[in-house]
């Protein structure tokens, strides 16, 4: 299965790491035999442990454990080396604004790095050997749409769309879910259609967060961003999702530390709302709405319910205003205040949504008289994404109704352009920012 190769190319890059640790433990074992442990270690703690960490830290920066270094062993050693030489740098100018260098022996530290950089080679050269060659060739999963056309010979994963009752059409939230769970497993999609189809499928295939790619007999102006093969025949590349392995998998981590911690400190103030909803108002402490989510597959959001039973919008067709009769005397106070949002936690938990990202809609929103994708056709490009508790719009200002489509589209031109400017530090920068907003005057 195509997510067996995701979850190999993860113990992959762990090998790899493994394989790194291994080499400057063991470099340092030979240079502590040529000299006492106590040369290589100034201030108690020995050198090397000092620079492993920033070694992990430079090479999840460089690629060190990511597709290229498992597909090249030349720049799997480039990286590797790299990262220990600007680890080993950084600790040899620590050393030297402390005045601890006297106390540091250069032979022996010197015969370490050199070590070092002699096992980093040898250890991720047998890992590859032994381990990534073996599965090579079957490490990416690939999946070919047809609309109207034959496979490709030799195409292993083969979706018949026209069979299925499958179209690429925009204003179809159900079709686009479906064909999110259909493309979710795998790292590459290949359509190949009939020429006055290819446009809908490339803009659609814009959407989802994989690599697309756009199968031709001939030259076609379809906003290509490259141009590859598959299994004999040119394709365009329409889309390349728009963080890596590697990137979404810092993402996930960060999110579950941020979800795991605020859960534990928030539990009281959760508990206290509960208990206020359940007095104020009858009917279910928690509102679930279906939304879109990454790759406009469907979820369940969760929010603190602020509204009647009886007057409950699940289609999302009727935003709330500041005198919303539908709205109870505590809910007018957690969404002034955005405490309605906490349970959400749990959707990042569960892995439906991020800390940061595009903020999901009600299926049934509209901006002016027009469902939200019906204002622009980039609109479902902001899916290649999780969904976020919070994101560049909301910081800017943007969230609240959409009376006009102007409303949204300021929305999605933030939305777009964090997608496309991601950065580990910008979603920390807009997690502190959101600080500054979470009582907000379009909060109703």
């Amino acid at each position: 299965m195509a997510w067996d190769k995701q979850r190999i190319r993860v113990l992959l890059y762990l090998g790899l790491l493994l394989c790194d640790i291994a080499a400057i433990r063991a470099g340092f074992a030979i240079g502590r035999s040529v000299r006492n442990w106590e040369w290589l270690a100034p201030n108690g703690v020995e050198l090397g442990w000092l620079i492993l960490p920033i070694h992990i830290l430079v090479g999840l920066r460089n690629g060190a454990y990511a597709h290229e270094a498992l597909f090249k062993r030349s720049e799997s050693l480039r990286r590797a080396s790299s990262a220990f030489l600007i680890a080993t740098s950084a600790i040899a100018l620590l050393i030297f604004f402390q005045y601890a260098g006297p106390l540091v022996s250069r032979i022996a530290f010197g015969v370490a790095i050199v070590s070092t950089l002699f096992f980093i080679m040898l250890l991720r050269m047998t890992f590859s050997v032994l381990f990534v060659q073996p599965v090579r060739g079957g490490l990416m999963g690939e999946l070919q749409i047809v609309d109207g056309v034959a496979p490709a010979p030799g195409a292993r994963h083969v979706f018949d769309a026209r069979a299925a009752g499958v179209s690429p059409d925009i204003d179809d939230p159900d079709m686009l879910s479906r064909l999110a769970l259909l493309i979710e497993p795998y790292d590459r999609v290949v359509v190949a259609a009939t020429e006055e189809r290819r446009h809908e499928w490339a803009l659609l295939m814009k959407a989802y967060n994989v690599t697309s790619e756009i199968q031709l007999d001939q030259g076609s102006p379809l906003g290509a961003i490259g141009i590859s093969r598959f299994h004999g025949t040119d394709t365009v590349v329409v889309a390349r999702g728009p963080m890596s392995l590697g990137n979404r998998l810092k993402k996930r981590l960060m999110d579950l530390a941020i979800a795991g911690a605020a859960v534990l400190v928030a539990g009281p103030l959760l508990l206290i709302v509960a208990i206020a909803i359940k007095w104020d108002s009858p009917g279910p402490v928690l509102f679930a709405q279906v939304r879109l989510g990454r790759g406009n597959k469907r979820f369940r959001i969760l929010k603190f319910r602020s509204m009647h039973v009886a007057k409950t919008d699940h289609d999302g067709n009727r935003s709330a205003s500041k005198d919303d009769d539908r709205i109870t005397r505590v809910g007018r106070i957690i969404r002034m205040t955005s405490i309605d949002e906490l349970p959400q936690l749990f959707n990042v938990l569960k892995g439906d949504m991020s800390i940061v990202g595009p903020r999901p809609h009600a299926l049934g929103s509209l901006a002016g008289d027009k469902l939200f994708w019906q204002v622009s056709q980039k609109y479902w490009l902001r899916h290649t994404l999780k969904p976020g508790i919070t994101g560049l719009a909301q910081i800017r200002g943007f969230r609240g109704a959409t009376h006009e489509q102007s409303d949204l589209e300021n929305r999605l031109q933030a939305d777009l352009e964090y997608i496309n400017g991601w950065r580990l530090w910008r979603d920390v920068a807009i997690i502190f920012n959101t600080l500054k907003v979470i009582v907000h005057p379009k909060a109703f």
